[in-house]
Formats: structure tokens, sequence, C-alpha cells
């Protein structure tokens, strides 16, 4: 209903501006927030903690200064126009994953077509073995950063070393970062994820996602023990799509608008699985395993406060493959050229009224 009554002021009064839509008395302001798979978005320095060796200039990539730079530029050409359709605004909150360091962070925020953003960064260092890390841009024009705090998940993979003997390896995996701040002066929280990949088969790994869905949530619960309205969401590259056990059953979330329930979570991404859309393609089959949740606080009718609007993928053409095998689906890197990455980002809209 909100989506038909905001695309109806818009067509009665034509007038959008500074991401604020006027008519008659009421001003509807309208912010995105976006997340972004950067795929691996590595600098050509070798870490002497991780393993990022194919990532230099002498590596298996060949990962020049020339291909970095040319990675940057696409990336920021993406996130530049996100949810530009319905906000003449860049993004004021983006979740990145797949991030090799801050200093990566800072060379995309400096880019020309992201730099009128005036984008803050929040990073931290995670654990996993590849050093690709978790981040989150904000701009500081529209969010006032208050707090952050990364959330170690801890998992390991159990091996039968012999008959009566298992060993335990820790998976040193990404932390989940949390964010808190205000949002044109209302506190709002963001927790980024990039949870355990789908190596050894998705029905082996699932235990590691659903270990990671467990300590999410653990994460929402206890910042609604302190408000029950807090206001979150919580984005990420999930590895799982919305109907898996980790995000249906652990998340505990719900599709549908009218069935979620006080403190509960609504994941818009539900019902665009249904229809068949993706972000992310594997022999031929899409799934959508970047995702946007929201808790119950987003909901309703009193559009006061933030409210939830509308959640999208977002995806133009000159970030898709036009030919050959993979046609169709996301321009990702090549060992010759930089691509922008093998995810769709996705982004969704918040709007409240005065």
């Amino acid at each position: 209903m909100i989506n038909y009554c905001l695309k109806l002021l818009i067509l009665l009064v034509g007038l959008v501006g500074k991401g604020t839509v006027f008519a008659q008395d009421k001003q509807y302001q309208v912010r995105t927030i976006a997340f972004y798979n950067c795929e691996n978005l590595f600098d050509t320095l070798k870490d002497p903690k991780n393993r990022d060796e194919e990532w230099t200039p002498q590596g298996a990539r060949v990962w020049t200064q020339k291909k970095y730079q040319q990675k940057l530029r696409n990336l920021a050409r993406v996130l530049s126009q996100v949810g530009r359709e319905e906000n003449p605004l860049m993004p004021s909150i983006i979740g990145v994953a797949e991030v090799e360091n801050r200093q990566v962070l800072e060379d995309l925020v400096q880019q020309p077509s992201l730099q009128r953003g005036n984008y803050g960064i929040v990073h931290f260092d995670s654990p996993d073995r590849r050093g690709i890390d978790v981040g989150l841009l904000y701009a500081k024009k529209h969010f006032v950063l208050l707090q952050s705090s990364k959330h170690t998940l801890y998992i390991y993979d159990q091996r039968q070393k012999s008959k009566n003997k298992t060993s335990k390896r820790r998976i040193y995996t990404r932390d989940q970062l949390l964010v808190s701040g205000l949002l044109e002066g209302e506190e709002m929280h963001f927790i980024v994820n990039h949870w355990p990949s789908r190596v050894g088969g998705e029905k082996l790994s699932s235990v590691n996602r659903e270990a990671a869905a467990a300590l999410n949530r653990k994460i929402i619960d206890s910042l609604q023990k302190i408000n029950p309205q807090a206001k979150i969401i919580t984005m990420g590259d999930l590895n799982d799509g919305p109907f898996n056990t980790s995000v249906k059953s652990i998340m505990q979330t719900e599709g549908d608008q009218s069935k979620v329930q006080p403190l509960g979570l609504f994941n818009p991404m539900d019902k665009m699985a249904k229809q068949g859309y993706g972000t992310l393609a594997y022999q031929d089959q899409w799934d959508i395993f970047d995702q946007l949740i929201l808790t119950e606080a987003f909901l309703g009718n009193d559009y006061a406060s933030w409210r939830y609007w509308k959640a999208q993928i977002f995806q133009k053409p000159f970030m898709v493959q036009s030919s050959g095998q993979y046609r169709g689906y996301p321009l990702r890197n090549t060992t010759n050229e930089p691509g922008f990455s093998d995810h769709f980002p996705v982004f969704l809209y918040v709007i409240r009224t005065w």
C-alpha cells in the first residue's frame, strides 16, 4: 500500500528533491540502505598475516595496480547508482563484504563517483584466513556513528581421527559487524554479515551457517532486550537463501509483513526468491544469498518515524555478462579483466513523514 501511495504522490506532485517528496502539507523523506559483496576487493600488496598471494602482481591473478584501480572504479560506479530510481541521493548506509582491509575502503570512498557522498568507514580485521572482512560505509550527512563492535563466530571442523577419537579444528571466518547510530536523528542498528561458505557441500556445511545465524539472532535479541522497539537491519551475504534452515528456522524470518510478530523479523527477499529472482547464479540456478532483514519495528502505518518501504536487487546491463557460457550472470573478475562482482547488490528504502 505504501508503495502505491508514494508512487501516486510522486506522480501528482512531480517534485522530488534532496530525497524528499512534497505533497500538500506533508513531506515524505526517503533514504536508501544497501549491501554489496565486492568479490575480492584486494589491494596489490602481500599481507604476511593472510593468504592473499594470488592477489599480487606476481600472483596467479597478476593483480596489478591498474587492475585494482579499475576494480575500484567499477564498484564505485555501481554503488553511486544504487536506489537512484526513487531517491536522488546515494545510499545513506552501505554494508560491504569481501574487502581486504580498511585501506581498500578508503580507496573506494575516494573514487570520484562516490566522493560527494562523503562516506565514513567502519571496519575491523577478521580472522578469516584469506583476509577478507566485512565493513560499513555511512554518509556522514545522514548518519551519526555512535558505537561499533565486532562479534566473532567460533565454529569447528569435527574430523574423525580414529574410531574413538575426534579432532576439533577451528574454522576461521568473518566476524559479524554491529554498527549503531542515528539516521537523521533516529537510533538505528546495522549488522553486516558474510556467513561461512558452502565449501564441502551445502548439506555438510549448513551447520556452520546455522551457527552464524544463531550468533546473529543473539545480537538482535540483545538489542531488543534493551529496547523492544529497536530498529535493526541485518544484512549480508549469508551463503544461504531465504528458505534455508539458517534464515527461516534459526533467524525465524517471515516473508509476509502481516505475519511478523512483535520482536520478529521480516525478510523482503523471501517474496523475491519465490518469484525466481536472484543475486547470484551457480550452474544456471539462481538464489538470493544477499539479504536485508528488518525487525518488526520498521513495519506499520505510522510514518512519523522511519518505516520500511520496499527492497530490490540492483541490476543494470553494464553489470551483466553479455555473451558466452555465463551470459546473464553478474559480470565478475576474470584473470585478464577486473569485473564488478559475482553478486548483484541489494537495497531497501526507508521512508518517513513530518
